[in-house]
């Protein structure tokens, strides 16, 4: 007999096949000459005289060897030599074969039909060469469940009866340990200070390949967020898997808009695929201001909001790395539709956004150029909609000193900026205590824009120092620009390309980037070298740690 097997470790694919005689090529997975039956007389032949050069290369062993049992060596020889004539035939013809039976071995919570699910492929297979390649994928999505410690496929001949017939039989071994857990300290664009974040996780509580997880995430006087949610890949009579999260987020806005914003909310997955995703939340918002200051723009949106929405995203990223890409492009688009109810409360809305990356190697010290472009729009729908506000949270704001070369999420960094540091402005009301504050920026509520652009362009290294090479570490120069501007309540009259273009901000720097498997850290050193008047825009070196998307 002979065996072989390809994988990783603990994702294993094994071939039996039993030696090649008259007697016992009845039992092979495949026929010796498939595509030459009925010359059975011609695959003999050819048979014998590979014999014959296997018998060649023992009888020059003959006087030692005479009285003596085959060595393994000559063995090992015997089997090398069948296992080449078996890849060369099956690298220079088709090899017909069909599956005869699936059998599963060793899941004792998880539900068969869950693994079925997963070897679809051997439905399909016509021939020895898709025989493998199904079982190579079949084996890596089985993998890809993350609820197994290993599992194996082995291919072994079919029923005597039945001739060109293999047998799939799987054996998984289920993990020992279903809780994990995940803790990180990032910066996130949708925060202006660093957020620590703790996941705790449960896998195939139902035997479904299910995933539970609940989820904290805590930033410093900025953001809160408890959510608790479920993932199952494989349900009976569901063509997507089952995606649904509760959530409950706090954010504190009052340093740069005077409000705080809550939201609890219900978010399903609809449709969940490899390029396409299509989500529906229900949720109940409510803008407050505490400290009673805050702008005319923010006062008219305080109160209970209604968040009705479907969101849908197609992405594609063929980049040869989330952390570090040197080669391939990535494309983004989202739309976000609010206001799917018919109550008055309900928060009605369009908004899109594109992203587009792409990174060019140039071939030598890793060196590698990013390119990126992002834009997005909102607007207000419904009766009179060109005289009404966009949703306050909605909006873009741009800002923050996070890399946009592994993020993909519309446009929202500009480095050098504080988070939500630009843009339009409105002043606050002023305080009743009578106090005079002389930091003008401290006076104003950055109130988002309708419209913003981004772009960037970073130019990425290896440093000449061999161990900083072989960590990955490396360096990076850039620069970035962007802007945003209201289009609402007739705003749009006012807004001319031209003039959109030349308030445009500008941003360069340097530094170092040490990627990890978790999360990308950078070191930068920032230089605004354009910003608005009331802009918070500041030259300086500054660190951030960046999951990516």
């Amino acid at each position: 007999m002979y065996a072989g097997s390809v994988g990783e470790e603990g994702n294993c694919l094994r071939i039996r096949s039993m030696e090649n005689t008259e007697e016992q090529n009845q039992q092979l997975p495949f026929s010796p000459n498939p595509n030459n039956a009925n010359a059975e007389e011609d695959d003999n032949n050819i048979d014998d005289e590979e014999e014959d050069e296997v018998e060649v290369e023992v009888d020059d062993n003959d006087d030692d060897d005479d009285d003596v049992d085959q060595s393994p060596l000559s063995r090992l020889r015997e089997q090398q030599f069948k296992l080449e004539a078996l890849s060369r035939r099956l690298s220079s013809e088709t090899v017909p074969i069909r599956v005869h039976d699936v059998l599963i071995r060793g899941n004792t919570v998880t539900k068969d039909w869950v693994i079925e699910a997963e070897l679809k492929l051997f439905e399909d297979v016509a021939t020895v060469q898709e025989l493998l390649r199904a079982s190579e994928i079949s084996l890596a999505r089985l993998q890809s469940l993350g609820i197994f410690d290993s599992t194996h496929l082995s291919l072994e001949p079919g029923p005597p009866e039945l001739p060109h017939t293999a047998n799939v039989i799987v054996d998984v071994v289920e993990a020992d340990s279903k809780i994990s857990g995940e803790f990180g300290v990032y910066t996130k664009p949708s925060t202006s200070s660093w957020t620590t974040e703790g996941t705790l996780k449960y896998k195939n509580l139902l035997g479904y390949a299910d995933l539970w997880d609940a989820s904290l995430a805590y930033g410093a006087n900025q953001a809160t967020e408890v959510s608790v949610g479920v993932y199952a890949p494989r349900l009976k009579g569901l063509l997507t898997p089952l995606v649904a999260r509760l959530s409950m987020l706090s954010q504190d806005w009052q340093e740069f808009s005077s409000y705080k914003e809550q939201l609890l909310g219900l978010s399903l997955g609809l449709i969940s695929t490899k390029h396409h995703d299509l989500a529906y939340t229900l949720g109940w918002r409510i803008l407050t201001d505490p400290s009673q200051m805050s702008s005319r723009s923010i006062r008219r949106q305080l109160g209970h909001g209604l968040l009705s929405s479907l969101k849908y995203t197609f992405k594609f990223d063929r980049r040869n790395s989330p952390i570090r890409p040197t080669k391939g492009y990535a494309f983004l688009s989202t739309t976000h539709v609010g206001g799917l109810t018919p109550d008055h409360r309900s928060l009605r809305f369009l908004r899109q956004e594109f992203d587009v990356r792409y990174a060019i190697p140039f071939g030598f010290y890793n060196t590698a150029l990013n390119l990126g472009i992002s834009a997005g729009a909102v607007f207000p729908w419904g009766h009179g909609f060109m005289n009404k506000p966009s949703p306050l949270p909605e909006r873009f704001y741009l800002g923050g000193d996070f890399s946009p070369v592994c993020t993909l999420g519309g446009p929202v960094t500009l480095w050098g900026f504080k988070t939500r540091g630009l843009g339009p402005t409105e002043p606050r009301r002023q305080s009743r205590d009578g106090i005079v504050i002389d930091d003008d920026s401290s006076r104003l509520d950055f109130i988002g824009g309708d419209l913003a652009v981004t772009a960037f362009a970073d130019l990425s290294f290896d440093l000449p120092v061999r161990w900083l090479r072989e960590h990955g570490i490396h360096a990076h120069v850039f620069a970035g620009a962007g802007n945003t501007a209201k289009l609402t309540q007739n705003e749009y009259k006012r807004l001319a390309p031209r003039k959109f273009l030349e308030t445009f901000r500008t941003s360069v720097g340097c530094g170092f980037v040490v990627p990890t498997r978790l999360f990308r850290l950078e070191g930068n050193y920032y230089y605004v070298l354009k910003q608005g008047e009331h802009d918070r825009g500041k030259s300086g070196f500054r660190f951030s740690f960046l999951a990516p998307s």
